[in-house]
């Protein structure tokens, strides 16, 4: 009884972990592609930093580390006044910070962050990031790379409506486990309805080398 229950926790959290995986992959690509950071080297840290927080919480939270929404702003205009190696200086000047404060939060409790922002103030922080990022959100939809036109409006707004449709029946009707993965199920559903429409192009897949080493800058 015990082993059926830790086998079934076991696949819980391995379908938890995979949806986290593919969210945090879209905000791990698409940051540095808004801001102008190499791709491949946020991979590669994502998944250093991954690694250290799995061995440091003994594998007991399914979690993929990402990039962040947050510095978006920052970063753009860092990297357009200033240029990218000084702005991976305040990079890592923000991550020394994010050290204090853990510091300061394993010695004094989480309300010390609270005392500090408030709901009142990170509330209102997270809808202008999303409102921020919505026009981005839009120009996917209608299937749209930057200035470019990829697929046909018609067929992006498709794949989007039903990909979103999937994640929001999921997501209200679905019961046990298929309700924790709302995400990971409009993932799988818009990706069989790209195929079915013949929007999946593997060609880049097929032509990119299987081992690079990324493009480094030192701050």
């Amino acid at each position: 009884m015990d082993l059926t229950a830790n086998k079934k926790e076991t696949g819980k959290n391995v379908l938890m972990g995979l949806q986290m995986i593919f969210v945090a992959f879209g905000s791990l690509v698409l940051v540095p592609l808004l801001t102008g950071l190499d791709p491949s080297v946020a991979l590669f840290t994502a998944g250093v930093g991954t690694l250290i927080f799995q061995v440091v919480t003994k594998w007991k939270v399914p979690i993929f580390l990402a990039s962040s929404f947050a510095f978006t702003p920052a970063i753009t205009y860092g990297i357009a006044a200033w240029g990218l190696p000084s702005t991976l200086c305040g990079l890592a000047a923000a991550c020394l910070f994010y050290v204090v404060l853990s510091i300061a939060i394993r010695y004094f409790g989480v309300g010390i962050i609270h005392r500090v922002f408030p709901p009142i103030v990170v509330g209102p922080v997270i809808a202008i990031i999303g409102l921020s990022l919505a026009p981005t959100a839009v120009s996917m939809a209608l299937g749209q790379s930057g200035d470019v036109q990829v697929i046909p409006v018609e067929t992006a707004l498709i794949i989007a409506g039903i990909s979103l449709a999937a994640t929001l029946a999921v997501f209200l009707f679905a019961k046990g486990i298929l309700k924790l993965i709302p995400v990971l199920v409009g993932i799988v559903v818009g990706y069989i309805v790209s195929l079915v429409l013949g929007v999946v192009d593997m060609s880049s897949f097929f032509e990119s080398s299987i081992i690079a080493v990324p493009h480094f800058v030192l701050p």
